[in-house]
């Protein structure tokens, strides 16, 4: 069909295209060539003791882009690497006992969606259940968050509505009991009424005023994964979908004339950054995808990211300019002097989030 436009036709439609992209730009293929590096690739271990986040959403990331993929292969690759979990590389499993820990039962839960396999449910619904099991340890903050309803990993830094958002829609998906994704939608609402500023954006912390690339980047992707499961009518809906939109017309406003996002979104002396920018991207696509924004808005802006994100993705797909972890600080030069990683698990993981959101119909 598109052969048959006139070429200023041709234009727009290749500038909204969320499907076609130039030789190389394919999501199938930076999907594979990233995909396929975790298949040998080493832990990325949480204090040099458990499987971390980064590796857990790495994980997450390549089991999806197998499905989409039906690689068959990778999806058994993929399985065999996580068998010594339950053997010689049991220690690794994280204790249940803080917000960037319990987010890896979101792995065990969408092995078992995948597979049926209920020895994946039994090792992650635990995950999801404790991280509103109070425990006898508890400080006096987090009883506190309790008695409210929430969660008491509540902390209020915005990279917990990925966190906690994740692993409590993977045990909705597979339970459809509806506590795990009131869970979800009443946290996220506590983050945004306490954390969104006026233009959309959110502080790192209440005490952190800065607007750091991929904490937003987690809180964009976490609004975006609990959309996708959230009831029509939930009574959290409305809000968290405001919210979502609010976010999305300021990112849009703030993305740069190459595509990107900076480390700092709204620091034009910043430098871009990819996990944060994937990200982003990945909430714009699914929120095109699930007809949340307006396509002859929000594709190009889509787009015009992902052509601009798959230049820092090398031969043996690994992603460059990635923010290594960074904890909260009251100090805008802090973020600004954040080391750069290659290969880092922060920045591999939200690549193939897109891919999966391009990927999907």
């Amino acid at each position: 069909m598109l052969a048959l436009l006139l070429p200023t036709q041709l234009l727009v439609a290749q500038k909204n295209d969320l499907k076609k992209f130039p030789k190389g730009f394919e999501p199938e293929t930076v999907g594979k060539l990233i995909a396929y590096r975790f298949v040998t690739a080493k832990h990325a271990l949480h204090a040099g003791k458990w499987i971390g986040y980064p590796e857990t959403f790495f994980w997450n990331g390549t089991l999806r882009y197998a499905t989409l993929a039906k690689d068959k292969n990778l999806l058994d690759l993929m399985e065999k690497r996580f068998q010594p979990l339950y053997s010689t590389e049991a220690a690794l499993l994280p204790p249940k006992n803080h917000v960037d820990l319990n987010m890896f039962g979101s792995l065990p839960l969408n092995l078992y969606g995948i597979t049926n396999n209920k020895q994946y449910f039994d090792l992650g619904i635990p995950y999801a259940d404790t991280q509103w099991q109070v425990p006898d340890s508890a400080k006096p903050q987090e009883q506190y968050w309790a008695k409210l309803g929430y969660s008491w990993q509540t902390r209020l830094w915005i990279d917990d509505m990925y966190m906690i958002t994740i692993v409590q829609t993977n045990a909705y998906k597979v339970t459809k009991d509806p506590q795990y994704i009131d869970r979800a939608a009443k946290e996220m609402v506590l983050y945004l009424d306490t954390l969104q500023r006026p233009n959309g954006l959110f502080y790192h912390a209440p005490d952190v005023p800065f607007y750091w690339g991929r904490g937003n980047g987690w809180m964009a992707a976490g609004m975006a994964e609990l959309l996708r499961h959230l009831p029509k009518d939930h009574p959290h809906r409305a809000r968290i979908l405001e919210g979502y939109r609010k976010m999305m017309k300021s990112l849009k406003e703030f993305q740069t004339p190459g595509g990107m996002w900076n480390q700092l979104i709204d620091e034009k002396d910043s430098w871009a950054e990819t996990s944060g920018s994937a990200m982003f991207a990945y909430a714009i696509i699914t929120g095109v995808k699930q007809h949340w924004l307006d396509a002859k808005e929000y594709a190009p802006v889509a787009r015009k990211a992902w052509l601009a994100m798959v230049p820092y993705v090398d031969e043996k797909g690994a992603v460059s300019e990635v923010c290594v972890g960074t904890n909260k600080k009251n100090d805008k030069q802090y973020y600004y002097d954040r080391p750069r990683s290659k290969g880092d698990y922060h920045g591999q993981a939200p690549y193939l989030w897109c891919v999966g959101a391009l990927l999907e119909k």
